[in-house]
């Protein structure tokens, strides 16, 4: 497995994550290689249950420090098909540091997304609850009593498909909390699911979708924190991987 290393300490590593990889194990996951896979070979992380019982014993949150030996040190998540930029902690110390500043919403991330139509205004805000639909366990929706969610997004540019002159938008997303496919439902939810979603932009569009493009058009293209042990502010960004940029410019600029 190929993996971009975008910045390397005694306590981080930034990577940029390609599509089509999965970040962390699960029962799922048993015949193909995960980013976790990947992390735990390079971060020499073994003797799982021992390593949980010592965690245990020195920290007083115990089920977070239990987790970065559970995750490999990954710290948050990316859908499968999501690109782009993903924290990976060396140690507990860090890994609960950085999990910390994802609670308290001090972490900053930025997305791309390709939508269906022709989202208007410009700039906005969608702020409605998300839980997981009780019908189905892959799928999240905009539900009662779901979880508190909020995301800003900006337009930032318009095309159209020149085969059925359909309008896209290609949008730039500021997630305010961190819902499971927050992003994907939200943009369902307000009409404009995202390019090739097989979960969310429906069952008809979603395969003439990735009829063209294979992937969900969605990609983690920045992120700001605090490093865990200098209190140095760190920026990453990660430009459209080549499968996405080069389907924009397949499409007609309006």
């Amino acid at each position: 497995m190929e993996i971009v290393i975008l910045f390397e300490d005694d306590d981080l590593i930034v990577i940029d994550k390609p599509a089509g990889v999965t970040v962390n194990r699960a029962e799922t996951t048993k015949h193909e290689a995960t980013i976790q896979d990947w992390a735990e070979e390079k971060l020499g992380i073994e003797n799982l249950e021992l390593r949980i019982k010592e965690e245990e014993e020195k920290t007083k949150e115990g089920e977070y420090g239990n987790d970065f030996y559970k995750r490999g040190g990954v710290v948050h998540r990316l859908d499968k098909e999501t690109s782009g930029i993903l924290i990976l902690a060396k140690n507990s110390e860090a890994f609960l540091n950085i999990q910390k500043q994802f609670r308290e919403r001090e972490v900053k991330k930025v997305y791309q997304a390709l939508a269906h139509g022709e989202i208007v205004p410009l700039k906005g805000e969608i702020n409605v609850p998300v839980g997981r639909l009780p019908w189905s366990g892959k799928q999240f929706g905009v539900v009662p009593g779901g979880k508190e969610s909020k995301t800003l997004y900006k337009v930032l540019h318009s095309y159209q498909k020149s085969k059925n002159k359909e309008k896209l938008t290609l949008v730039e997303l500021y997630p305010q909390s961190g819902r499971t496919h927050q992003i994907r439902v939200h943009l369902k939810y307000i009409g404009h699911p995202i390019f090739a979603d097989f979960l969310y932009a429906g069952r008809k569009t979603a395969r003439d979708d990735r009829k063209i493009l294979p992937r969900v058009f969605l990609h983690a293209a920045s992120i700001s924190f605090t490093h865990p042990a200098t209190g140095e502010t760190l920026d990453f960004s990660s430009p459209l991987p080549k499968e996405l940029e080069g389907f924009l410019t397949s499409l007609t600029s309006l």
